[in-house]
């Protein structure tokens, strides 16, 4: 099991016009502001995910919902093929396994989760400074015809992460998030039926665990 190091950032943009995008370094100049403009003025995002790990000769798939809200919330609820919850109220993030009855609890701010990237999905922010030397991925097909593939190095966690790979749907909004660690492994992020600005109750982040289960502070793991 992988510890989990990069929590939040994930699921993104709602432009207004449909086009195609021009393989060009004009386009990312172009694009890039489009999708931080729309995201930064999300208050909460709600969507369905697929996450496909791969590295070590080992292939994983997992699926659930996402909800993120301003400031710093999230909860990712795995349902297929095994139930798990990684939640966070900003302040206490907890990964939680029924079948383990055990919750692993840490403080958001010195939390490293694969997860975290995505926070700029909701949050002040610049995919142009996120993302260094931000440029067009023409290696990476695209899931849908006509979305653009972008590739950039992290700002952050250069321990842990060699570059990320975003896809944007001509929407401007970010579709896919391949994660690609510095070991040769990758993790990918899969959004559909995206739905912004609902509303979230704030109760659907926080976390209690149930009688019986054991507590445990540290790292999170997967």
């Amino acid at each position: 099991m992988r510890t989990l190091s990069t929590i939040l950032s994930a699921a993104l943009l709602l432009g207004t016009a449909i086009r195609a995008f021009p393989a060009s370094t004009d386009s990312v100049k172009s694009i890039a502001p489009a999708v931080d403009a729309h995201y930064n003025h999300l208050r909460s995002l709600q969507a369905q995910f697929t996450e496909l790990y791969r590295g070590s000769g080992i292939e994983r798939t997992e699926s659930g919902t996402l909800w993120l809200k301003k400031p710093g919330k999230m909860r990712w609820e795995y349902r297929s093929p095994r139930v798990k919850l990684f939640v966070s109220d900003g302040k206490d993030a907890w990964f939680y396994v029924p079948d383990d009855r055990q919750a692993r609890k840490s403080a958001a701010k010195k939390l490293e989760d694969l997860r975290s990237p995505l926070a700029f999905l909701l949050g002040k922010t610049r995919l142009e400074k996120e993302l260094q030397g931000l440029s067009l991925a023409p290696d990476v097909p695209p899931l849908e015809p006509g979305d653009v593939v972008l590739r950039g190095v992290p700002s952050a966690m250069a321990d842990q992460l060699s570059d990320i790979v975003l896809e944007v749907s001509p929407g401007n909004r970010i579709v896919r998030i391949i994660l690609q660690q510095v070991d040769g492994s990758s993790t990918e992020y899969r959004f559909s039926e995206q739905q912004e600005n609902v509303s979230i109750g704030d109760d659907r982040f926080s976390f209690r665990p149930p009688s019986g289960t054991e507590v445990v502070e540290g790292e999170l793991g997967q």
